[in-house]
């Protein structure tokens, strides 16, 4: 009885297919900030380049999540009193691309700030201002994140939520691609500081679509004084709320740590590939080249997450989640290995660990998400999701630090901080056996009339 109420609504239910491809065109350009900056060019050019140390870019990276982790209620807050998200995400989406074209840059008065406070040196200097643009830039490519997943309810239903985002970050992916390819084409040319200007006009440009065409379905509302006691009071309340579902709690606590260690492990690939196997931007020695390492790990997460889906659908999300570790578990040892033994052929054998890590990312996200909803009331799905993303949040707070700490301030190498995110994976792996993937036959109370798919948020990469 319960699922003849439910129904599935067509992707267009709600609004038009140019509209759509515009809001999923956003997806798109902030992938190339999340790739090309992120993940590929920054913390190679301040550790290679500028002859700075892991920890800075570490430090940089925990400092804007945190930054993020505590300010995302009151944001979240914000758009939900306002009824207006698209104000808010053109505001941040400025600001990040206006910090990300200044990375590199170095105006005379904040250059002389800092020397005259801390006695820098101008590469220091420079490195140092890399850092707070850097900061202001994540902080707010995050913050835009938070109102882009809130503008998913002005295109699409309750029922067809999940496909409308799937394909956003369908099109996140060409993003990487199309981040890579730029990168192979250009920098040589441009060089690192180009780069980073050349991305900030890719994610404006592609974000613009969103801008124009995206119209948003609530009208503004006047601002309640209250809306910071009370995103916070909602956010205690759902804490408290997980003790009352069996798994949960203990499903978001394995979460951390291996979205701790996963992300981690993207964030530094490029550093730690450049550094322990002496690769580099050169495109003519190729089997040596960064930017083709990392191609090689999206491509093979994009071929592989539709054979994770199937996989999901007919062993569950555990066992499916269970192999995915063991994938990582390989993926570890092998990198770790590669870097601390005389491995013949090491500069070589360590693409396996590009192909295997792509594959494991998708697996990674494919399997987390309906594990998730699994354990989820369908009436608090929105609820569980804002606490599921937190979760995310805090995940990429300590996994730098710890990244940091440990290359850094211990001076025990990169290879021991690969082995801490190891460490971190094994033991989200038995936090998660306390977990079944049973179906749960949820009370009347509990259920809505419609297919529950997750908030645009939960969906592809971690957030």
């Amino acid at each position: 009885m319960r699922s003849e109420l439910k129904k599935r609504d067509k992707i267009t239910a709600k609004t038009s297919w140019p509209r759509i491809l515009s809001w999923c065109s956003y997806d798109l350009g902030n992938t190339v900030f999340s790739m090309n900056v992120v993940s590929l060019y920054l913390g190679i050019w301040i550790v290679n380049e500028l002859g700075g140390l892991d920890k800075h870019y570490a430090y940089a990276n925990a400092i804007s999540m945190a930054l993020i982790f505590m300010s995302a209620p009151f944001l979240g807050a914000l758009s939900d009193q306002a009824k207006r998200r698209m104000p808010f995400l053109v505001v941040a989406t400025v600001i990040c691309v206006t910090f990300t074209a200044l990375i590199g840059q170095s105006p005379t008065f904040l250059e002389n700030l800092i020397q005259n406070l801390f006695n820098t040196s101008d590469t220091s200097t420079k490195i140092y201002l890399a850092m707070l643009f850097f900061i202001v830039a994540n902080y707010f490519y995050q913050a835009g994140l938070i109102f882009y997943d809130s503008l998913l309810p002005s295109i699409s239903t309750e029922s067809n939520r999940g496909r409308v985002g799937g394909l956003g970050v369908g099109l996140g992916y060409f993003g990487s691609l199309f981040g890579i390819g730029s990168g192979i084409l250009l920098l040589d040319h441009i060089g690192y500081t180009g780069m980073f200007q050349f991305s900030a006009f890719l994610f404006f440009l592609f974000a613009v679509p969103c801008f124009l065409f995206v119209k948003e379905s609530h009208t503004p509302s006047k601002l309640e004084k209250s809306m910071l006691s009370d995103a916070f009071r909602e956010v205690i309340h759902t804490i408290e709320n997980v003790k009352k579902f069996p798994g949960l709690g203990r499903f978001l606590i394995g979460r951390i740590f291996y979205t701790d260690a996963i992300n981690t492990l993207i964030i530094f690939m490029s550093i730690y590939v450049t550094n322990e196997f002496g690769f580099s931007t050169d495109t003519t020695v190729w089997y040596k080249n960064i930017q083709y390492f990392l191609l090689v790990g999206v491509l093979s997460s994009i071929a592989s997450g539709f054979l994770w889906g199937y996989i999901v659908d007919i062993f569950g999300p555990k066992r499916t989640l269970n192999l995915v570790l063991y994938l990582w578990f390989i993926d570890f040892t092998v990198v770790i290995a590669l870097a601390l033994f005389d491995v013949p052929y090491a500069d070589v054998i360590i693409w396996s660990g590009a192909f295997l890590a792509g594959i494991s990312v998708s697996g990674l996200w494919v399997a987390d998400r309906p594990y998730m909803l699994l354990l989820t009331p369908p009436k608090f799905v929105g609820q569980f999701y804002g606490l599921y993303s937190m979760v995310g949040r805090f995940a990429a707070i300590m996994g730098p630090l710890v990244w940091g700490v440990i290359v850094n301030e211990l001076n025990w190498g990169r290879p021991a901080a690969v082995g801490a995110l190891f460490v971190f994976t094994i033991i989200a792996y038995i936090i998660l056996q306390g977990v079944d993937d049973t179906p749960r036959d949820w009370p009347p109370e509990m259920q809505v009339d419609y297919v529950v798919e997750p908030p645009r948020g939960a969906m592809g990469r971690s957030r």
